[in-house]
């Protein structure tokens, strides 16, 4: 017996549907009930975590503050639950194989052989009731990667079927699905979901509830229509139709009774979840703006074919949103290729209220990075640069005011003669053994900010530091270059000061100009877009679009 409910919950049609926004705003709404609710994504690939996966390919790795880099849904349970994630909920395919072989070669399965079943589907049974009995869930939401019928996730879906046949009355199961309106015909078409569901029903699995995204509401006739071709009550059908914000989804599905409907199915009691803040929210993000600000952002993996991917910057966009919320300032984002900028100049990034030079890897692009700090450095536009920002930000200064021509980053040229961006010490061997996934300086990391400077302002103005200890905060971290202290005198006698640096190892964490050179002008090694929730926007994007704006 356990005393845990489960809510698995399947895609079904597309990848990228919505299963981790699903995820997120079922959890939302238990949590707002009173139910203690704990998350998890089973990922398909067989990395061990996210980190080393090119964002082109499968967006922007979601950084925790333990150091996990997870996949981007994991940062959507924490923005929609305000609580930290971390390594227990997240998994991947890796993860489990390795972790099935690893006990085999110490011989703990006492000889026998080891197969896919049973031994691969307990180990995936175990991560969710472990993470269960870890966070004392009465309810694990368990987000199942990838579309149903990809062969990479059939034994997810097996250990789904395992756990509702042992746990009959504490499994839901709940697939998302695409309802696609073709142009040519005008009417949202149901037949791509009823074969997804065909196809869950092949494997032994009948959902409780579909969760139909479309681009507008469900009519009577479509949920019939699901219904009696799903084997379902039109009352399980759920509308999830396209709507301006990803903040209304929660209100959306409250107001069809899903989350009274999950409890029901789960025989736990139905509670009222609490709304008013949530509500609140989605009424700033509709109220009338006095002014449009655009902000530049000049990055490297905007590009997918003949299309641009927003995925690859997710959660910077998202700290730009809960700023702009927070604020109730409209602001136009302006993606530019970094590469077209060290084409065509930097010229092409116009007049913007304010640039920002995002997270990046290599050499690619970032001398139209560079170009781009120093382009908001004599423009006077306000600037934000986010770790690879940051850094380039010190290249771009120490070329233009210290007059070393050929700064660079190590990363980028290793023989320059003015490193002042390097590898320190203990990140030197890690490269040299080619160890690359999870031995960057990751997750949070103190530092104590310099009393005065305009980092020490937001974060005072914004209740940005650490309670117990003024002055002290913590940022995430995803990086092994650093600020080169050698070079420290000639910044700063220059205009370019270290406002903050990390209590272990003293590394330079934030670097802003003094006021008498720049309006606003900051790159921290940090990654303020991780730690930025909806109803807690992060202190230095605040900041930012304070200062857009007077520009």
């Amino acid at each position: 017996m356990t005393n845990t409910k489960y809510i698995f919950v399947s895609g079904g049609v597309i990848s990228g549907i919505g299963k981790g926004l699903t995820t997120a705003s079922i959890a939302f709404l238990l949590k707002s009930a009173g139910y203690k609710i704990a998350p998890i994504k089973f990922e398909n690939y067989l990395n061990l975590d996210a980190g080393t996966i090119n964002p082109i390919e499968h967006g922007d790795p979601f950084l925790c503050e333990d150091g996990t880099e997870a996949d981007m849904d994991v940062g959507s349970y924490e923005k929609f639950l305000d609580e930290d994630m971390g390594k227990e909920n997240f998994v991947t395919m890796g993860q489990i194989y390795k972790a099935v072989i690893d006990r085999e070669r110490r011989f703990e399965y006492d000889g026998e052989d080891v197969e896919a079943i049973p031994h691969i589907t307990n180990e995936i049974i175990e991560r969710i009731q472990r993470l269960g009995r870890q966070k004392k869930a009465d309810i694990v939401a368990i987000e199942l990667g990838g579309t149903a019928g990809e062969y990479q996730n059939i034994l997810y879906y097996e250990a789904s079927r395992i756990m509702a046949l042992k746990y009959p009355r504490d499994v839901v199961h709940v697939h998302v699905s695409y309802v696609p309106t073709p142009k040519h015909l005008g009417e949202p078409k149901t037949k791509p979901t009823q074969l997804s569901v065909r196809t869950l029903n092949s494997m032994g699995i009948q959902p409780d509830f579909i969760i139909a995204r479309s681009e507008q509401f469900l009519d009577k006739r479509r949920r019939d229509r699901f219904a009696l071709f799903c084997n379902m009550h039109p009352d399980d059908i759920i509308s999830n139709p396209d709507r301006e914000s990803v903040y209304d989804i929660p209100l959306i599905l409250n107001e069809q009774k899903l989350d009274a409907k999950l409890l029901q199915k789960l025989n736990l009691p139905r509670r009222n979840p609490d709304l008013r803040k949530w509500r609140k929210l989605t009424q700033n993000l509709r109220r009338s703006k006095k002014s449009n600000l655009e902000i530049a952002i000049v990055g490297k993996y905007f590009g997918t074919g003949d299309f641009q991917l927003r995925d690859s910057y997710a959660a910077l966009f998202d700290a730009i949103d809960h700023a702009s919320i927070w604020k109730k300032l409209p602001v136009r984002t302006r993606w530019i290729d970094a590469e077209t900028v060290e084409k065509k100049g930097e010229k092409i990034i116009g007049n913007p209220e304010g640039i920002i030079v995002p997270i990046g890897w290599g050499a690619r692009g970032a001398e139209g990075m560079i170009q781009a700090a120093s382009y908001a450095r004599q423009k006077k536009i306000p600037y934000l640069g986010l770790c690879y920002g940051m850094q380039l930000a010190v290249v771009a200064f120490a070329r233009d005011m210290l007059k070393l021509t050929r700064a660079n980053t190590t990363e980028n040229d290793p023989k320059t003669r003015y490193p002042v961006i390097h590898l320190i010490k203990g990140q030197r061997q890690f490269l040299k053994n080619r160890a690359y996934g999870g031995t960057m300086r990751l997750g949070g990391w103190e530092a104590k900010v310099r009393s005065g400077t305009m980092a020490d302002a937001i974060y005072r103005r914004y209740n940005g530091f650490i309670k117990e200890e003024p002055g002290l905060t913590s940022e995430r971290h995803r990086h092994r270059y650093e600020f080169n202290n050698k070079f420290i005198e000639r910044f700063e006698k220059n205009g370019m000061v270290i406002s903050a640096r990390s209590t272990k190892e003293n590394l330079g964490e934030i670097v802003e100009l003094s006021a008498d050179l720049h309006p606003f002008y900051l790159g921290t090694q940090g990654h303020p877009e991780y730690k930025s929730r909806p109803l807690s926007p992060h202190p230095i994007f605040l900041a930012f679009l304070e200062a857009c704006l007077e520009n």
